[in-house]
């Protein structure tokens, strides 16, 4: 089965601002997420990508732009069932707003109970984001054979949920996982198990010096929202 190389949108706006996104549109890229995402295509220059498959929603397109432009053989397709978990009433709000929902708990410490109000459970983002990678392994075995590579650009919960999918863990264990924005992570589908191979590769290590919270969405370029992952995104 293929390699999949899945890429954490780069910083948006909505990171910057401490605001849950989710899918409101009109929410890009800021100047540093612009900025990661033009380096992509020298990040990923050894790996001989087959397809590049994008959430529908901006901040993704914008990512993978770059990419698709140092590629021109390439065809983007969009690919809806890895769009961002459906926040439902909490889209648009503030990050240290929503901390005092009872409801941030269950996300943080039981995901796999976490329904968002007006929006979808966090079992059913896993479950959807799942089939789609099932879905497009396929497709891209019969058409490029066992050892391709393709790459998906996603979110960071939903990419959280795809890692502990890989590695066998619980949805519930799943806010353990980091991805920052415009990371790679990468998983490699066998008849018999999956294997991560790379998790929230930035290149630069920068982010694992300690930073201070200044309690209103401080590190917005690191995964800082619905429970210690990428809900912000």
């Amino acid at each position: 089965m293929p390699t999949l190389i899945l890429v954490r949108h780069g910083r948006s706006t909505a990171n910057t601002a401490g605001v849950l996104a989710g899918r409101a549109p009109g929410v890009a890229l800021d100047e540093h997420g612009a900025a990661q995402a033009a380096g992509l295509p020298v990040r990923l220059s050894q790996v001989p990508l087959t397809a590049v498959v994008s959430s529908p929603l901006q901040r993704c397109r914008e990512t993978v732009a770059p990419l698709l432009e140092a590629r021109p053989w390439l065809t983007p397709h969009i690919e809806d069932r890895i769009s961002e978990c459906d926040y439902g009433d909490w889209s648009g709000r503030k990050l240290a707003e929503l901390s005092d929902e009872p409801l941030m708990e269950v996300v943080q410490q039981h995901p796999s109970a976490a329904a968002f109000p007006g929006g979808e459970s966090m079992r059913a983002m896993q479950a959807r984001a799942v089939d789609a990678v099932r879905d497009w392994n396929a497709r891209i075995d019969e058409a490029h054979g066992p050892e391709a590579a393709y790459l998906m650009c996603s979110h960071g919960d939903l990419i959280k949920s795809l890692v502990a999918d890989a590695l066998g863990m619980h949805l519930d264990l799943f806010q353990r996982i980091s991805v920052e924005p415009c990371s790679v992570t990468a998983i490699r589908y066998t008849r018999l198990r999956p294997y991560l191979v790379r998790l929230g590769d930035t290149g630069d290590f920068g982010s694992l010096v300690p930073r201070a919270d200044d309690g209103g969405g401080a590190a917005a370029d690191r995964d800082a929202a619905v429970g210690g992952g990428a809900g912000a995104a």
